[in-house]
């Protein structure tokens, strides 16, 4: 029986959290952790599991991509449900599903039971998202706990994409690939044993009825966008379906925004875009997550085809692009007791610009050091964004609709990850292709087979290919120009990032200095 009751509104601001509510945040951090390594814990084990399973093509992609899409096209429901029924109540619900889904991928005997694992993940951790955050800005009423508790939580949030695939290579090196997904059953047990101790339960104590055509309509608008995003990375198949995805999804968001201004309770209430700060907080998180995860995307790439590092290694080599958003979102809070928000968040982004300026200086001579530095710079200054960016989003709406308000930046968060990935994957692809037209003509001029040519001018690894069937000192001109080709895709990377960074800190200070003559 649980020990805590029910809470319609958090306590006064005067009122501090106490022990309780400072060990329920350390174990809210577990799920939030967990749910960010499911994103991309697959990274190293997939060629092991395609081996032993006997995967094609087509079922690589749904084990993949399936987690990612249900919880972004679930994730805005699953916040206002949890305003409705109970925020605890989603996440002990959303924890037992994670850690029973868990096992079943583990011993996975087939496709079909891994994909429909994946699918209830990421059906539980579209609850587990929103619900974290929820909860932790109704245990913290205090403004300044409330603040370290919101950056303590990013931390975990965004730690997880550097974790996920040193700890995967690291389960990999000692056990078989369902490990990788066990590690995850003992941390939801404890969340189900320990949650309704530390854990309050909050709820909206007059939510409306629930719109379920809303509902509808907002699966029918994430998931062809997230689709179609994510499918524009990929040369295969062309252009037309994807782009025929993010049509039809946008036509039916338009419906969907339409029909939450019309009624009295909407599932996300859009009238908060009248906030100029939330408005350029929720841009703000889809901007810097096209260029962390561009970045982070061409980063790896260049690691492994142009430094020739093993997946592990650049996994390692990568973790500082985490670890810098850790601790800048640690560090958020002090810098924003010095400054008000908007402007705290400019300093940091124009820190981030310097990272990216650092990346556009890396060169394919050099080893690692250059590059994790750059990435390292970048992400410390996105810290304050992440951190008091997201404490605005919650700040601008009432207690009651904090799981309707997480959902909003979760979503953001993952719509910039899918277009980073799209979009400068796409221009750094189109400039090797640019940039390799000639050598790979003049390869093809000393023997380079027709059918060897077109994926050297395609890839670098279709460049390594190709080598094989030249003589040296044609094979060493080729892999020349193909690292100079893909280093120039890394630099696209490094220039775009400085641009949407530097335009975002313009915005902010513009942002501030409004506000304040306001």
């Amino acid at each position: 029986m649980s020990t805590t009751t029910i809470e319609t509104a958090p306590p006064p601001a005067a009122d501090r959290a106490g022990p309780r509510a400072w060990l329920g945040l350390a174990l809210l951090a577990l799920p939030t952790l967990l749910v960010g390594l499911d994103m991309n814990v697959l990274f190293l084990a997939l060629p092991r599991l395609t081996a032993d399973l006997r995967l094609d093509g087509a079922e690589q992609l749904w084990i993949t991509d399936s987690y990612g899409f249900v919880t972004a096209g679930f994730v805005i429901t699953m916040g206002t449900l949890g305003d409705r029924i109970g925020r605890r109540r989603l996440l002990l619900i959303g924890a037992a599903v994670f850690g029973a889904a868990s096992v079943l991928a583990a011993f996975s005997s087939g496709a079909t039971t891994l994909i429909a694992a994946r699918l209830l993940l990421g059906l539980a951790g579209a609850a587990l998202m929103p619900s974290t955050l929820a909860l932790i800005t109704s245990m913290f009423a205090d403004g300044r706990q409330r603040g370290r508790a919101i950056s303590i939580w990013a931390a975990c949030n965004f730690t997880s994409a550097a974790v996920g695939p040193v700890l995967g290579g690291l389960l990999l090196q000692h056990f078989w690939w369902g490990s990788v997904f066990l590690i995850a059953s003992p941390v939801m047990v404890l969340v189900l044993v320990a949650g309704p101790v530390l854990l309050p339960e909050y709820r909206n104590p007059n939510p409306g009825r629930l719109d379920l055509f809303s509902v509808a309509l907002s699966l029918a608008a994430v998931l062809p966008i997230v689709y179609g995003i994510k499918r524009l990375a990929v040369p295969e198949g062309g252009p037309a379906l994807p782009v025929a995805a993010i049509v039809v999804g946008a036509g039916v968001g338009t419906l969907f925004v339409r029909r939450q201004l019309r009624l009295a309770t909407p599932l996300l209430d859009l009238r908060l875009f009248r906030n100029q700060t939330f408005t350029a907080v929720l841009c703000a998180l889809v901007l810097a997550g096209v260029a962390m995860a561009g970045t982070g995307l061409l980063a790896t790439q260049f690691m492994q085809g142009v430094l020739g590092l093993s997946p592990t290694a650049a996994a390692l080599w990568f973790a500082p692009m985490g670890l810098g958003v850790g601790l800048g979102t640690i560090l958020a809070p002090t810098l924003g007791r010095r400054l008000p928000p908007a402007a705290a968040i400019a300093v940091g982004l124009a820190w981030s610009v310097l990272g990216c300026l650092l990346i556009t200086q890396v060169g394919a001579g050099g080893g690692p050091l250059p590059l994790v530095v750059g990435v390292a710079v970048l992400a410390l200054g996105t810290g304050p964004l992440f951190a008091l960016g997201i404490g605005v989003v919650m700040g601008a709406v009432p207690a009651e609709r904090a799981g309707s308000a997480a959902s909003m930046s979760e979503t953001s968060n993952f719509l910039g990850g899918s277009l980073g990935m799209a979009l400068l994957g796409a221009a750094a692809a189109g400039l090797y292709r640019q940039q390799m037209a000639g050598p790979v003509a003049e390869a093809a001029s000393t023997g380079l087979p027709a059918d060897a040519a077109g994926p050297a001018g395609e890839t670098l690894a279709g460049a390594v290919g190709a080598a094989h069937q030249l003589p040296d000192l044609a094979a060493t001109d080729l892999l020349r120009a193909a690292h100079d080709a893909s280093t120039g895709g890394l630099h696209v990377a490094g220039v775009a990032g400085a641009a949407i960074f530097a335009g975002l800190a313009v915005w902010f200070l513009r942002v501030q200095r409004r506000s304040r003559r306001g």
